[in-house]
């Protein structure tokens, strides 16, 4: 049974003092997978890859000659490609394929001697919030193995969260990484668009996907974030701003000035566990000397049709290059071009892939263009201007991260509406760009894992990382 670790700097104290190797760490995690099976969180595992890596790394590190990531064994979310791996995006229309090149965050990676592990399943093309839209079967909560883990990268919350390798990457189109985190109890982060590359992430919502780390410290997540971010030559929408050494900031001791959303702790759907938690943690602040003080969000029941709207129209586009003809899964029964492509994508897209790519493809049409995505681009523009005017005067936003606790498998499964709505505090950083970090935050009534959300303003990475440190040890 592998240790363990809440930090990175735990491994390599413990590699330093001889206590393990690297090899010794990526065996015990493969020996974890194989004895968490049940969770099905992995879809494949590199051994023979990552236990030669991690030879050679405890070959470098008695030389002292090892990057900033060394001993750390890492899981990726089967939409971020890896040269020479196959990546599915958790979809049969990609079945077997191979990528032919890495990943900006892979190479950063591996760069600094990080340990790629295996691949991690999610909802299919990264369109869900409960990971049982997985061509490879639902992931499992590890806290309650009826319940989902959260999605999309269920299976990357779950590998953390379970030590079945040290942190994962996933992706974040509207709560993707903070929600399941929330509901695995993890550290889970999504940087300000653009300050980490798309490159190599099978695109969903060009304008809102990012990638980030999770991990079950705050530390870690400071480190993987300086590590992957910055400006990439592949993508165009990166950002070259300096890219800040999130890993020397230390906790915050500064008095905030702190916001939350009056409408997000009245909502409805707040289960009382979440509203009791949300509350206890803003009386902490305050008797901390902060200022925390309520603000109205009048776009609350507007961001997630908005997201909606603009994240299919995106997927639409997007996923049009899934046509069975130059990749991936083709159907049998072909008998021309047209139902080449008719017969492979209906065979190789699960239900919610279709039904989002659908709802994308009707409001771009000609007739509801303007009645839908041209006024869906509106509200993100006042939801934008709105967010910039609240950072003019506070520092962070606080939400929950989650109406409630993790829920049992198929309690949602059939009202899709139910399932969009999961994402009602998570989607305003897509929709405005902005950084926010999911952080464990108690339990419920149940034994589930609650999660706080935290958002700051644009590539304000550092305040919110020196403020999430404080909160953490709160």
């Amino acid at each position: 049974m592998v240790k363990n670790y809440q930090t990175l700097a735990e491994i390599q104290a413990d590699l330093h003092a001889g206590n393990t190797s690297c090899e010794a760490l990526v065996k015990g995690y493969l020996q974890e997978i194989e004895n968490r099976s049940s969770l099905n969180a992995f879809i494949e595992t590199f051994d023979q890859e990552a236990l030669e890596k991690a030879k050679d790394i405890d070959q470098r590190l008695k030389g002292g000659n090892t990057g900033k990531l060394a001993g750390m064994v890492i899981g990726l979310k089967d939409n971020i490609v890896y040269k020479g791996h196959q990546v599915t995006a958790s979809s049969k229309i990609l079945e077997g394929f191979e990528s032919l090149f890495s990943a900006t965050v892979v190479e950063r990676l591996l760069a600094e001697d990080a340990i790629i592990i295996g691949r991690l399943s999610c909802d299919e093309f990264a369109m869900g919030s409960s990971n049982e839209h997985s061509v490879y079967g639902a992931v499992k909560n590890p806290h309650d193995e009826n319940r989902v883990p959260g999605g999309s990268s269920g299976g990357s919350a779950v590998a953390v969260a379970a030590n079945l390798c040290h942190a994962t990457l996933g992706s974040d189109t509207g709560g993707s990484i903070r929600q399941p985190a929330s509901f695995c109890g993890v550290v889970g982060m999504k940087p300000t668009y653009g300050r980490v590359s798309r490159w190599g992430l099978i695109a969903y919502g060009s304008s809102l996907d990012q990638i980030g780390p999770f991990t079950k410290s705050v530390d870690d997540s400071a480190l993987l974030l300086e590590v992957i971010a910055g400006a990439d030559e592949h993508d165009s929408t990166v950002s070259h701003q300096p890219v800040d050494t999130y890993s020397n900031t230390s906790a915050s001791t500064v008095k905030k000035k702190i916001a939350y959303i009056k409408e997000a702790i009245e909502h409805p759907g707040l289960s009382a566990d979440v509203k009791q938690n949300i509350k206890d943690c803003i009386e902490a602040l305050k008797a901390d000397g902060h200022t925390v003080e309520p603000i109205d969000f009048p776009y609350l029941d507007q961001v997630v049709p908005t997201y909606y709207i603009i994240s299919n129209a995106e997927a639409s586009s997007n996923l049009s290059r899934f046509d069975g003809i130059r990749f991936g899964y083709r159907s049998n029964e072909t008998t021309d071009i047209e139902s080449a492509f008719v017969r492979s994508r209906s065979e190789g897209f699960g239900d919610e892939v279709k039904r989002r790519i659908m709802l994308g493809t009707f409001v771009l049409s000609a007739g509801y263009y303007d009645a839908y995505y041209t006024k869906a681009q509106q509200v993100r523009r006042l939801l934008t201007n709105w967010t910039t005017d609240i950072f003019s005067s506070f520092d962070f936003i606080l939400t929950p991260t989650s109406p409630h606790g993790a829920f049992e498998f198929g309690a949602k499964s059939d009202d899709p509406v139910a399932m969009y709505l999961e994402d009602i505090f998570t989607v305003h950083a897509n929709l405005a760009g902005i950084p926010g970090i999911s952080l464990p935050s108690g339990t419920n009534s149940e034994g589930m894992p609650l999660g706080i959300q935290l958002m700051a303003n644009r590539f304000e990475e550092d305040q919110l990382l020196a403020f999430a440190r404080y909160m953490e040890n709160m």
